[in-house]
């Protein structure tokens, strides 16, 4: 016969932790609930040294704890208390006939096997933070939920002594702290699985050691066993459901990733409303961009797109301002990367990779903005951009970080790969290849190497115009190169500055810029990159014909010399990288 059970006092709890926050609290509170305590080692002990009676697991077994504690709860006089289904009379009659007292509550957290793996440490460390005992006794209480109530969650302490207090949990409460619990152990599991699928699985040592280094394939790639084991597991928790996904009609939430490098996810919203679905799309990729630049930089972002980027000279330490007269670099990043397009920027999102000043705060505050990303506020900045109500201020987590590897969901699968990064060989304007025209004086260099990096940001197919370290036209998420390059030109001389009158562009590039009617020519004396090689010479003849004086792009093509023909012929400069940087999304 099956009874049903649905309040169960709490009269009898086995605690038994790593995480000892709020220990002392917990372990007071039920007692003073009239709950008698049993617990292990070093758990039993804070317990009783905060004055509150407890039992050692081994007077309940017999058994003294042994092994450096490896084995401590693996024992039936332990499981059979807290696997006893008291709905079940047999059940009951055996734990009469065995003399085994039932266990109502169990509180446990398990060994920071996460944290030791994040810290380097060695194989053997790694491994003896693997728990067993504990996630045996969670998974036994959240399997027995209807008789057992289980706590993983230090958070969830004051529920527990509100429960013992008021006559013990619920059924449905009882079903909940399950679920909990076995999302825990799952999600413990899985980082288990993964690590040791890392270390351990497949080859034997020699292979294992010349692959984790980069081993070259047949097709010229490398397959590192570090970044992709035999089994990659994603744990994921729910932080927010959204209002919406990327169209009102679609359900959405934001999940966190355990084990991962913090990121957007993880950012502390300061000011406005919630973020949205597609705020924090874009907002991951406006970060993307500004992060790709050890200097001040800003990107303005637009439906994942860059529509400006640009970089500011760092001042110099102890130095009011930088090289170029500048006080506030970050906010002349901002003024740079918002006017290569002012019109696309109306409602889009801002990422800088430097504290937001008052300074820029004070131009932001004009500009109709969804998101303001950046890794600080100054308090001064706060209180202007508040002044927009629906102005989301995200701040960045501490230690914010871009994974290694990035996930791509597919039908029926998921894509992994090695992030994309500023760390190919051919990244380093050193190493280009100066494939025609002069070589570039130190200020083009340095607007080439801009622009390289900047175009890793745009959609592919991606060509990049850039000046004085800030983009003034791009043209992205075409299906050929040839669009690409015209739709670069034309934003460049029809969007941005011109926006705001000729005399600007004036003082900022001279006059030799502007057409007789008054519009800018941002194109002429730019320079440009190019996400991949130029296939044919048209695409590149079009940046000539702009006045684009130098070009930096991967090569490659088997055109290539009709390309540098182009180039020889219109005297302009162009480097090949010998690394490309599609970026599909």
């Amino acid at each position: 016969m099956t009874i049903q059970l649905d309040r169960v006092p709490l009269k009898r709890a086995l605690i038994s932790v790593y995480d000892k926050t709020g220990l002392e609290e917990l372990a007071s509170g039920l007692h003073q609930a009239g709950v008698q305590i049993v617990s292990t080692g070093s758990t039993a002990q804070r317990i009783s040294a905060a004055g509150v009676p407890v039992t050692e697991v081994s007077e309940v077994t017999g058994f003294q704890e042994c092994l450096d504690g490896r084995v401590k709860t693996l024992h039936p006089l332990v499981h059979a208390g807290i696997l006893a289904d008291r709905r079940r009379e047999d059940h009951v009659a055996q734990l009469e006939q065995m003399h085994v007292e039932p266990f109502d509550l169990v509180v446990v957290n398990l060994y920071p096997f996460v944290d030791t793996v994040r810290s380097g440490a060695g194989q053997d460390a790694v491994v003896e933070q693997i728990d067993i005992g504990g996630p045996s006794m969670v998974r036994a209480a959240a399997k027995n939920h209807p008789s057992v109530a289980v706590v993983v969650d230090p958070a969830r302490y004051g529920d527990v002594v509100s429960a013992a207090q008021s006559g013990g949990f619920d059924l449905m409460a009882r079903r909940r702290l399950a679920a909990l619990a076995f999302a825990h152990t799952a999600a413990y599991d899985n980082a288990v699985a993964s690590w040791t699928a890392a270390q351990f699985e497949g080859e034997d040592e020699e292979e294992l050691a010349s692959q984790q280094t980069g081993q070259e394939l047949p097709d010229g790639g490398t397959h590192q066993v570090s970044l992709f084991p035999p089994y990659a597991g994603v744990t994921l928790q729910r932080a927010e459901t959204l209002r919406y996904g990327e169209n009102p009609h679609q359900k959405a939430a934001l999940y966190v990733e355990d084990g991962a490098a913090p990121g957007i996810a993880q950012a502390e919203l300061l000011h406005g409303k919630p973020m949205s679905y597609n705020n924090y799309a874009d907002a991951d990729a406006a970060l993307r961009a500004a992060f790709d630049f050890d200097q001040p930089a800003v990107a303005v972002v637009k439906h994942a797109n860059p529509c400006g980027v640009a970089v500011a000279e760092e001042n110099a330490h102890g130095v009011e301002e930088n090289a170029h007269g500048v006080e506030d670099p970050i906010a002349e990043a901002h003024r740079k990367a918002h006017a290569c397009d002012p019109v696309s920027a109306f409602g889009g999102v801002i990422a800088a990779n430097r504290e937001v000043t008052a300074g820029m705060a004070r131009a932001v505050k004009d500009i109709f903005t969804e998101v303001v990303v950046a890794p600080k506020f100054s308090a001064e900045a706060i209180e202007i951009l508040s002044a927009k109500k629906n102005l989301r201020l995200l701040q960045l987590p501490e230690g914010y970080a871009r994974d290694t590897v990035e996930y791509k969901q597919v039908s029926g699968g998921m894509l992994l790969q090695a992030r994309d990064a500023i760390d190919a060989a051919g990244d380093d304007p050193a190493a280009w290849t100066l494939a025609a025209g002069a070589a570039a004086d130190d200020q083009t260099l340095a607007d080439l190497a801009f622009a390289w990096r900047a175009v890793r940001a745009a959609k592919s197919n991606a060509v990049l115009l850039a000046s004085d370290g800030a983009t003034v036209g791009v043209g992205m998420g075409q299906v050929n190169r040839l669009d690409s390059c015209r739709l670069a030109v034309e934003r460049a001389n029809t969007l941005g500055a011109a926006q705001t009158g000729a005399q600007e562009i004036i003082s900022a590039g001279g006059a030799e810029n502007v057409t007789a009617s008054g519009a800018p020519e941002r194109a002429r004396g730019a320079v440009a990159a190019s996400d991949a090689f130029f296939p044919f010479a048209d695409g590149l003849q079009i940046l000539i014909d702009a006045g684009v004086k130098a070009v930096v792009q991967p090569g490659g093509s088997i055109r290539d010399e009709e390309v540098i023909a182009a180039a020889e012929a219109a005297g302009v400069t162009m480097y090949f990288t010998g690394a490309r940087h599609f970026f599909h999304g």
